[in-house]
């Protein structure tokens, strides 16, 4: 089975696979797009409503997800769930696809190496206001980490919360050691 699926489909394939009896009913793209904000947002982007829906039509042509009516509240809505060849072809990519190297896209990063055009003291404070910022998205990474608890079911979500923190325990301690060569 080949597809020209892109990464961001079978990100949205994988929220769907989550969730227990939702995975039964299915999500709305409103839905789907809140479960990106509080997952994905950590370690891949969250996409836009708009290209939530693009992917899902894709993904529904293709026969990944059905897309069912529900009638049940004051106006139709639409809730997606993945079909069987929708799993068979995300695991099919989790078992086949090429581990591409993250790009690193850091705003931050780039504003450093124009430091000279700012000055230590605007670079001082510049890096001081992105630790704050780590340390804000940490918080919510902790509280999501504590929301997943022990439970078996979980177990990998799990790692990747708790590579989320030690990835910006890791930017804390880069940028204390650039602040010393300041």
């Amino acid at each position: 089975m080949t597809s020209s699926l892109s990464t961001t489909s079978y990100a949205l394939l994988s929220l769907l696979v989550f969730g227990g009896e939702s995975s039964d009913v299915g999500l709305t793209g409103y839905e789907i797009k809140q479960r990106a904000d509080r997952t994905l947002r950590f370690y891949w982007v969250s996409p836009a409503m708009s290209q939530i829906y693009t992917e899902l039509d894709r993904l529904s042509r293709n026969g990944y997800v059905d897309g069912v009516d529900d009638t049940t509240g004051k106006r139709t809505t639409r809730r997606f769930r993945i079909t069987a060849e929708g799993r068979e072809s995300l695991e099919a990519w989790l078992h086949t696809s090429e581990h591409e190297f993250p790009i690193l896209k850091h705003p931050i990063a780039l504003r450093l190496m124009l430091g000279s055009l700012m000055g230590p003291g605007e670079v001082v404070s510049m890096l001081d206001v992105y630790v704050d910022a780590v340390a804000e998205r940490r918080k919510e990474l902790e509280a999501v980490r504590e929301m997943l608890g022990d439970d078996e079911a979980l177990a990998y979500p799990a790692r990747v919360a708790d590579w989320g923190l030690a990835y910006y325990d890791a930017e804390v301690e880069i940028v204390e050691k650039l602040r010393r060569t300041l």
